[in-house]
């Protein structure tokens, strides 16, 4: 059985409960990780944001071309 995180509802669903039209997260394999599915993306949105962090400020520049 795999499970969802009803971010409308703060409800975890199971497949067979799981709102139809909503806005879910899932599926996860445990009541426990859908129940923490919100916090679980915040920290891999931060982890994301501070790799993009890292990579900025090494800079970017391209190689010039040659002509």
């Amino acid at each position: 059985m795999k499970y969802w995180y009803n971010v409308d509802t703060g409800e975890v669903q199971t497949d067979d409960t799981k709102s139809r039209g909503e806005l879910m997260m899932g599926p996860y394999d445990t009541e426990a990780e859908a129940r923490n599915a919100l916090a679980s993306a915040r920290a891999r949105t931060e982890q994301w944001d501070e790799q993009d962090r890292e990579w900025n400020s090494r800079g970017t520049s391209a190689p010039e071309a040659d002509d």
